[in-house]
């Protein structure tokens, strides 16, 4: 601490008040932001009564509030690069080099609206695709703000408010605002049909066909010809109708309170035998529940499906050339039959296999970001179609051997999840067998600098540094450290170089943000002016040196003595009364005490 050289000096006669002390800031949270400022920082350390002033760098903060003596709130202005914090009050400016980062942030890109029109009514739910969406802030059609969910960095799904004609929309982002593309709003009109899958079916109707178009909401009718068939409104673009039963070819209309749309051609086919041409998957467990889908012809009348002699659990008509079935319990290797009024089709081959089993997985936990490779030890696991950590599939998987698969961890949130692989004999699941561990977190590192030999401890403070098996300093490894809880590590400094070192905890979740700690070359006393002074003090000297800049104490004998800093290599302290004779004089800093000067006190002449 610096003082005014009439401040903290000893008195022969009477003791005198110490000096205001300047403020201190040890830790500002969180250490960076973006460009732009405007992020509210949370700035710690004493002496914060009364500021008057919160500067990042040269800058003042856009605004601040003092919370307490030891906490102030700052919004940063704008700014690039590494800047110090600092604070002001009556008694000074801070000098601790705790740092803030400014980073750029890009401002998000919209590329595509799905769809990129909508009824004047709003409602309609549109993705947005781009790109650094990632903590949006606001979706707007025109002027207008909107609901929306980010679902990933490159998509957001937002609802269309009423509006008419073309309304640009744009994506704001802590990076900016993005460019806007055009959403056009519809007014009502008469239905469209565009397609029908299939097109086709057997006369005793019964076919469930997907009518494509525009204009479906509301529908009233949809009509084969001249029959009326029952249907379900997926959406405004989509209709599933039960084909009642014709002959020949009907054309297909749906009727609105707009309107009834064109007709689009609809072939009511004879019946005939089916054929069957393959099977997917083409094996299962042997408890059954498979979803398989068939693929042939002359399926759309379809009216049994066994495997073997076992007839399926339920089946879908999807079309005249695909159908689903779910397949009954069984063993070995059956033939799958279709049956319908024309007859039963051939048989196509389907295998029940026995179900999967895990027994372990090294490693057994990751970080929460995934990307890591685990090894999954079992039986039966050939074949496998899907490794699943809790509900989120492997980002990608390699079957090594009916024993061994190796497997891409995804991200997940933190905590333990069940490991469950998916094969034709069914699943096998390894329960809580896998740990998902947050990305330590550092928040501080207090004392904020130290000698350059390195050997003091520190206190690290953040979160998740339980599991932490690495501190470094730069690129070098802490001499030791211990956890004191999930929230603290004390480590041992290594011997560094002068100047900032990045401050890093390692753990099975990943590599923590780096806080800065300064090594600080031991300051050098090299002269004493004047080098004498009378036994009974209240004299002042003129030390002369290098690395003053932080010096913390000047000492002379063991006494801590007022001083005032004038450069980095020069300060004037207060020699206090003391016995006649030489005393040593010592400088202290955070890199360690200079070597002595001697002062030699000297007995006041006689009269």
């Amino acid at each position: 601490m610096a003082v005014h050289p009439s401040e903290n000096l000893p008195s022969a006669s009477a003791p005198r008040p110490l000096a205001d002390a300047p403020p201190t800031v040890t830790s500002v949270s969180p250490t960076s932001g973006s460009a732009a400022g405007g992020t509210s920082v949370t700035v710690t350390g004493t002496g914060f009564t009364g500021a008057t002033a919160v500067r990042f760098g040269a800058t003042q903060a856009t605004s601040f509030t003092v919370n307490s003596d030891t906490q102030i709130t700052a919004v940063t202005p704008q700014g690039t690069g590494t800047v110090q914090v600092t604070v002001t009050t009556s008694a000074g400016t801070s000098n601790q080099f705790v740092t803030y980062g400014y980073t750029t942030i890009a401002a998000p890109v919209l590329s595509a609206l799905s769809p990129s029109s909508g009824p004047a009514a709003g409602g309609t739910v549109v993705t947005l695709s781009g790109s650094g969406f990632t903590g949006a802030t606001a979706v707007r059609f025109g002027a207008v703000p909107v609901s929306f969910t980010v679902v990933s960095s490159t998509q957001i799904a937002a609802t269309a408010p009423a509006g008419s004609g073309t309304a640009q929309v744009t994506v704001t982002a802590p990076g900016g605002t993005s460019n806007g593309v055009a959403y056009t709003y519809t007014s009502a009109s008469v239905p469209v049909l565009s397609s029908l899958n299939p097109s086709s079916g057997p006369a005793a109707g019964g076919t469930v066909v997907t009518l494509t178009g525009s204009g479906f909401t509301g529908a009233t009718a949809v009509q084969f010809g001249t029959a009326t068939a029952s249907f379900t409104v997926v959406s405004a673009t989509q209709i599933t109708a039960t084909a009642p039963a014709g002959s020949g070819t009907a054309q297909v209309t749906v009727t609105t309170p707009d309107g009834t749309s064109n007709g689009v051609a609809f072939t009511y086919t004879s019946a005939s035998v089916p054929v069957l041409s393959s099977v997917s998957p083409n094996s299962g467990t042997t408890a059954g529940g498979t979803t398989v889908t068939l693929t042939g012809t002359g399926l759309a009348a379809t009216s049994a499906v066994r495997f073997g002699a076992t007839v399926a659990a339920s089946f879908t008509v999807v079309s005249d050339t695909v159908l689903t079935a779910v397949a009954p319990p069984g063993s070995g290797t059956v033939q799958v039959t279709v049956t319908t009024p024309g007859g039963t089709s051939n048989g196509v081959s389907y295998t029940y296999s026995v179900a999967p089993t895990l027994s372990s997985v090294s490693p057994n936990q990751g970080p929460t970001s995934g990307g890591n490779t685990v090894i999954l030890t079992g039986t039966n696991l050939s074949g496998t179609t899907e490794v699943d950590f809790g509900a989120t599939p492997a980002t990608s998987f390699t079957v090594l051997s009916p024993t061994q698969i190796t497997a891409v961890a995804p991200a997940a949130v933190a905590g333990a999840v069940d490991i469950t692989v998916t094969a034709p004999g069914g699943t096998g699941t390894l329960q809580s067998s896998y740990f998902f561990v947050n990305a330590p977190v550092l928040t501080a590192v207090a004392p904020l600098s130290g000698p350059l030999a390195g050997g003091n401890t520190v206190t690290l403070l953040g979160t998740h540094l339980v599991e932490a098996t690495a501190v470094r300093f730069a690129n070098t490894a802490a001499s030791s450290f211990t956890v004191v809880s999930d929230s603290q590590i004390t480590a041992v400094v290594p011997a560094g170089v002068a100047g900032p070192a990045d401050v890093t905890v390692s753990t099975a979740g990943g590599t923590s943000n780096p806080v800065t700690y300064t090594y600080v070359a031991a300051p050098v006393l090299t002269a004493l002016a004047p080098a004498q002074g009378p036994a009974s003090g209240g004299n002042t000297v003129t030390l002369t040196g290098t690395h003053f800049s932080q010096v913390t104490k000047v000492l002379v004998g063991s006494l801590p003595v007022g001083f005032t800093l004038v450069s980095d290599s020069h300060l004037v302290a207060d020699v206090p009364a003391g016995a006649v004779g030489p005393v040593d004089v010592t400088v202290v800093g955070p890199g360690g005490t200079s070597a002595p000067q001697t002062y030699t006190r000297v007995a006041s002449p006689g009269i």
